[in-house]
């Protein structure tokens, strides 16, 4: 059963930060903790959220995570059982310590901070590789559209160096509050967008958003090994924020060209080669292509065709150069000649003359059962 992506388990976006990370965390782990809920299901979900947090909340894991997804981090978060953890609990422990403080009734103060800016949009793209780039790794470069830093008021979004001012509708704040009956409801201020500055006299070229649309070139590192579909995260890379906002991140996702000979199977490598007659029958040494170029292979007596060859560390390397590569899979086929010689049919006469049960022992097998069925 494959495994929910992390960011979905924990209910927020793809990108999101520490803080948002653990504030959803903290919640589903409250709700499904085994100490405040009974049965299987309960603990199942515990588990599963506890195990999205451990890595989306450690830089490294969640940057292989952001990259290659489950295969980036597969074996490599805490066991979880009986509600607790394996190993470095990192940012988690402090969590918890929060979660079995409420639970005591306790539970420690937060200051909540609010960032002014407004982050920049995550941006996808495709890219094709060839078979061999994704095999061997290649830096290839990209143009992308995007939203960057203004570079007529250097992203302030006010003319001739004009600077922003406290907004008059939430006074600088962001926010703007109401009362309903007995509650206060705050919500982002829409004059400001809760950046809680206005530009009075605004750039001309962005309007005052201190971003325009810019073409940029990148330089995109293939790793050796990956495969179609996997992604490549370019931090800061996507929109620029808004208001001293952080940049957002560009995610590539790599499309691999087909091959004229190779097919590909997670790191191993599938060809077909084809034989003749007398190849199969007698035995031969061919030469075969795998990706590091030809090399000599023994075709054994009686070879059959459909028979698998397997020449090992022939094929893809592992992702990160771990594990080594993997197999280069031949799959052999003898060909039936379709243009005969008057020699060639000469001499296939007087095979079809000479032959017998023990030169073909499938034909043997299979008539012998046919003389069963219809007995």
């Amino acid at each position: 059963m494959s495994k929910r992506d992390y960011y979905e388990v924990l209910g927020v976006q793809k990108g999101a930060g520490k803080d948002e990370i653990k504030k959803a965390y903290r919640k589903l782990a409250m709700k499904y903790h085994p100490d405040r809920n009974d049965g299987e299901d309960a603990k199942a979900k515990f588990q599963e959220i506890s195990e999205a947090a451990e890595v989306l909340l450690d830089d490294g894991k969640k940057q292989r995570y952001d990259q290659f997804g489950h295969a980036g981090v597969d074996g490599q978060a805490g066991g979880f059982g009986g509600g607790g953890f394996s190993g470095d609990f990192g940012d988690l422990g402090d969590i918890f310590g929060d979660i079995f403080g409420d639970m005591m009734g306790g539970g420690r103060g937060r200051r909540r901070q609010r960032s002014r800016g407004r982050p920049g949009n995550d941006l996808q793209m495709a890219i094709n590789v060839t078979f061999e780039e994704a095999a061997f790794g290649a830096e290839k470069t990209i143009k992308i559209n995007k939203l960057a830093k203004c570079g007529t008021c250097d992203g302030s979004g006010g003319k001739d160096g004009a600077k922003p001012v406290s907004c008059d509708m939430c006074h600088g704040a962001g926010e703007v509050r109401r009362q309903q009956g007995f509650f206060t409801v705050a919500s982002t201020c829409p004059k400001c967008n809760g950046s809680g500055q206005t530009i009075s006299d605004p750039c001309g070229t962005c309007h005052g958003e201190g971003r325009a649309r810019k073409e940029s070139e990148l330089s995109v590192k293939i790793p050796a090994g990956i495969d179609e579909g996997q992604r490549l995260k370019l931090s800061g890379e996507g929109d620029a924020g808004a208001q001293g906002g952080p940049d957002g991140d560009l995610y590539v996702v790599i499309q691999i060209e087909e091959h004229e000979i190779f097919e590909r199977d997670g790191f191993d490598v599938h060809c077909t080669v084809p034989v003749s007659f007398s190849q199969a029958a007698l035995g031969a040494e061919i030469e075969v292509p795998t990706l590091d170029g030809k090399v000599l292979v023994n075709i054994p007596t009686g070879t059959q065709s459909g028979r698998k060859m397997r020449l090992k560390g022939k094929g893809i390397q592992r992702l990160g150069g771990y594990g080594g590569n993997g197999d280069c899979i031949l799959h052999i086929h003898v060909e039936t000649p379709t243009k005969l010689s008057s020699e060639q049919k000469e001499l296939f006469q007087k095979l079809a003359e000479i032959e017998h049960e023990n030169c073909n022992p499938m034909s043997r097998g299979f008539f012998d059962k046919v003389k069963d069925l219809f007995q």
